[in-house]
Parts: C-alpha cells; structure tokens; sequence
C-alpha cells in the first residue's frame, strides 16, 4: 500500500475536514455501549484535526439498517455522549443533513457528528448525489475507516473522489504498519491460524499464506471440507461440498511449498448444540454419522499449542469452534490463551475478526497481543488481494 497520502501531509488550520469513521459500536438492549474500543482507536484522527485549528464533521454508520430512514436501535445519538466524553468538548448532533434546506454554515461546533449513513440507502449504492451533499460539507476527506475499506459504499468509495484533498488517518496508517510487519517484515517461523465456516471466504488468503508462512492451522467448521476432501467421516458436520476439490489443491500447493497445513485430529462433537448431555470426542475423520462437529478437541490443542508456542509470527482471524455457545468455545478461549503466551515471550502476533477479537477480550488478552486489527473482512481482503479499494483512491488522489 504505498503512495497513500496520510493525514500528517495536510493542513487543517481553518479547513473542515469531513471523517468516515467506524464507530459501529456494540450496544446492549437498553442501547448503552457495551464497548467502546472502536471510538477509543478512533478519535485520534478527530483530536488532530481539532489540535492542528481545523473543525470535524464525523460520519460513520452503526449496525445493519433498512436504509429506509431512522431506526432508534442504529442512531448514532446513542453514542454521542461518549464521543463527546473520548473528545472532552462537546459534540453537536445533526440528523437532517441530506435535507435540502440543510446548510452545514450555519454550524459553528468544532465537532459535528452526522446521524447513521446507512439510513440512507443511498451510501450502500455508491451514490454519487450523496456523495455531492456530502462533500459540500467539507474542504478535506480523511477516511480512518478501515473495518469498511473493502466496502464499495459512497462514504468510502464515491465522496473522496469528489474532494479536493483526501487522506487516510492514524488509525488506518497503524493498521498498514502492523500489517506489513505480518507480509514483508515477518520473523519465521510463521503460524497463520484460520477459523470460521467457509473455505470460500478464505481462499486467496490461504494462498497468500502457502507463500509466506510455515504453518497454517484450520479451525471452525471450514476444517470439515478439508477432512472430507481427504476421504474422512465427518458425520452430520457442516462443510462446502462444492469446495472439496478445492482443498484438495490447497493441500497440494502447501506440500509443495514445504507449509505444514494443519487440522483438527479431534473434535467435539453433539447430535444438536442444544445436546449437552450427548458431547463426545471423536476423531476428525471418524465422526458417527448422527454427530457434528462444534469444536476442536484436547489432541488438536496440544498440538496447536507447541505450533503457536515455537512461532515467531502469527496471525489470527476466525473462531475454532461454535464461540457462542460455552460448551464449544474451549478451542477458540485457549487458541487466545496460547497466542497471549507466545506474544509474552517475543513473538509478533495479529488478531483481527469478530469473534477471535471477542475471544482475546473475554480472557482479558487484549494487552498480550501485539496488535488488534479493527478490521476482519478488510484485514482478509488486503492479505489475500495486496490491496483496499477505499485505500487504493486515496493513493490515486494526489
């Protein structure tokens, strides 16, 4: 990702500079923050804008809304106490501002924060009227989303495009740095541990990692594809049958580049997730036909543990099992335990994806691992394409 022009190169100073943040923050029933870490890492594009005499207008969105106007459950008013209280001034809330009587100068607030982009459906469909109201708004475009930069929306793709000066913020440049520490700047040996349901959301990851690493472990129910591929039972276990042949010759190409590709050789297993009273350890490849497998089992996690614990790199994206149910979250809690270890005693270790950030949390690992990626669906799409197409504007615009 070189040539993107980053947020220290600009001049703020009686500029407004709009900013696409990702403050899709999690909130409990009651619609108070559950937590907070997205605005935390978030602001400090915000505060140097402010610092440095410029005036803010934050975008983001919040959850998965209709697209169809105002949803309580997805304000971003539900969050503006703690921007304003992360910030320390106060945040004005604006929620008409695709209104054609709206007139973004007659605010004179340092910090706007603008309601929910994706009540509009216009910012899922890259919409390029949208993206002209919003860049009436501002002099400057700073994109410091990056868990969206694979996203072809108008807030990241279309509105930078349109803006006479673009840049990417502190929290992207961090993201890109510690990123590269796992693509160019990597100590062997190299651990890449994958989880999750779907070979096919993986593959051009998995391939960049047959290029680089020295081991790939597979977890989650995508493992299950690859035991059937192989001529395993894996009894009622969810996998891609039209994938088969394709870990096939993922298992070739990891033989030929001398990469260990590691499964499951043990998993626990119920008729149903609901089933306590029936879980059972089976091998990986001789489940009982009325079984499937929700987790990984004691062999596979020893042998996972002496990987991880002899790695001098490692990354992880994806759970090792059903997480969010407690009798199937063992291999994902420990896969966190085991990657906490190894980073205490100097490895450099990633983690980014829902569920594997939830399970670092849980076990209060957060400041064991060397680096927490904001982004899963980003963070896959720039290993396994080399590149962002949020990211790939910025560096165009000069």
């Amino acid at each position: 990702m070189d040539n993107i022009k980053f947020i220290n190169s600009i001049k703020f100073n009686n500029k407004v500079a709009i900013v696409r943040v990702d403050f899709n923050v999690p909130l409990d029933k009651t619609l108070k923050i559950t937590d907070k870490t997205r605005i935390v890492k978030g602001i400090s594009s915000i505060k140097h804008i402010i610092d440095n005499g410029g005036r803010c207008i934050i975008i983001s969105h919040l959850g998965r809304p209709q697209g169809q106007g105002y949803e309580k459950k997805f304000s971003l008013n539900n969050i503006l106490d703690c921007v304003s209280e992360e910030l320390k001034t106060n945040v004005k809330f604006i929620d008409n501002y695709y209104d054609e009587n709206f007139n973004i100068n007659n605010l004179s607030s340092k910090v706007i924060l603008l309601e929910n982009l994706r009540f509009y459906k216009e910012e899922k469909e890259n919409s390029i009227e949208f993206a002209k109201k919003l860049s009436s708004f501002a002099d400057i475009y700073v994109n410091d989303a990056f868990g969206t930069c694979h996203r072809e929306h108008t807030s990241i793709n279309m509105l930078p495009r349109l803006m006479k000066e673009s840049c990417a913020g502190l929290l992207i440049e961090e993201e890109i740095s510690n990123i590269n520490k796992i693509l160019n700047d990597y100590n062997k040996p190299f651990t890449a541990i994958l989880g999750g349901a779907k070979v096919s959301d993986k593959i051009k990851v998995i391939e960049k990692f047959i290029e680089l690493a020295d081991n790939i472990i597979i977890g989650g129910a995508m493992s299950n594809t690859f035991i059937k591929a192989l001529g395993g039972n894996i009894g009622n276990s969810l996998y891609e049958e039209n994938k088969l042949s394709l870990a096939l010759d993922i298992i070739y190409k990891a033989e030929k580049n001398n990469v260990k590709l590691v499964l499951p050789v043990d998993s626990k297993c119920s008729k149903s997730l609901g089933d306590q009273e029936n879980i059972l350890i089976f091998e990986s490849n001789k489940i009982e036909n009325k079984y499937s497998s929700f987790d990984i089992g004691p062999k596979s996690l020893k042998i996972f543990s002496k990987i991880i614990k002899n790695s001098k790199t490692i990354i992880w994206n994806g759970p090792l099992g059903v997480f969010e149910n407690k009798n199937f979250n063992e291999g994902t809690n420990q896969m966190a335990n085991f990657i906490s270890n190894a980073t205490k005693n100097g490895a450099f270790s990633l983690v980014g994806g829902g569920d594997s950030v939830s399970a670092i949390k849980k076990n209060n690992k957060e400041n064991d691992i060397s680096f927490i990626s904001t982004g899963g669906g980003a963070l896959l799409h720039l290993i396994g394409n080399g590149y962002l197409p949020a990211l790939k504007i910025l560096r165009a615009i000069d």
